[in-house]
């Protein structure tokens, strides 16, 4: 038996870009120099995005929040509430014992509406939710989605400590400068990013 011939192929090459192309950057300037019309006819170029830089509130100097002074207001999500309950913490005494100042608990009605969404699992969650002592907060968006009406409601005022296990929100408001997050963690609740906080 023989062996098979291989043929050989030729002009094998890559195809690379023609000196003439418009997508250089050489060649970018004279594209327009020859069409003026076409160039004066469309706006902004995909190069130039036009940004918006978020006005910073006063109160922030650099990451320091200096509108946050005692009593804190202290927004509580869902599954906060639900590890608060699986440890067996006294809300408003291990927020006031993690912070050793006068604290607000307050929960919006998108919290109120995902507990009890849940059903019968987080009763003892929304029957503490339903507590007279905390504040009520009534929110003016479509849907119950708590994620996002917190964060929200932190960008426009931040004057919050957010009280939250979830790691997805928890990425997301460390996202914005002078935000505190408070989490129950080794059996007490923990505060960071709160400058001065006892345990920090």
């Amino acid at each position: 038996m023989g062996v098979a011939k291989k043929t050989r192929k030729f002009a094998t090459v890559k195809r690379i870009i023609g000196q003439r192309d418009e997508r250089l950057k050489k060649n970018a300037g004279k594209a327009d120099a020859q069409n003026p019309q076409k160039a004066k006819t469309s706006g902004p170029s995909k190069d130039q995005v036009v940004r918006e830089v978020p006005q910073m509130p006063s109160s922030l100097f650099f990451q320091h929040n200096q509108a946050l002074k005692p009593p804190y207001s202290v927004l509580v999500d869902t599954n906060f509430l639900s590890h608060t309950i699986q440890r067996k913490l006294p809300l408003l005494e291990s927020m006031m014992d993690c912070l050793y100042a006068k604290c607000i608990p307050i929960i919006t009605s998108c919290v109120m509406a995902e507990l009890e969404k849940l059903g019968p699992k987080y009763r003892m969650a929304l029957r503490i939710a339903r507590d007279e002592r905390w504040e009520r907060i009534k929110c003016d968006h479509k849907g119950t989605y708590a994620d996002d009406c917190i964060v929200d409601r932190v960008m426009q005022h931040r004057v919050y400590i957010v009280a939250t296990n979830d790691k997805d929100l928890v990425r997301r408001i460390r996202k914005i400068p002078g935000c505190p997050i408070m989490n129950v963690a080794r059996g007490k609740y923990v505060i960071e990013r709160l400058p001065g906080a006892p345990d920090s």
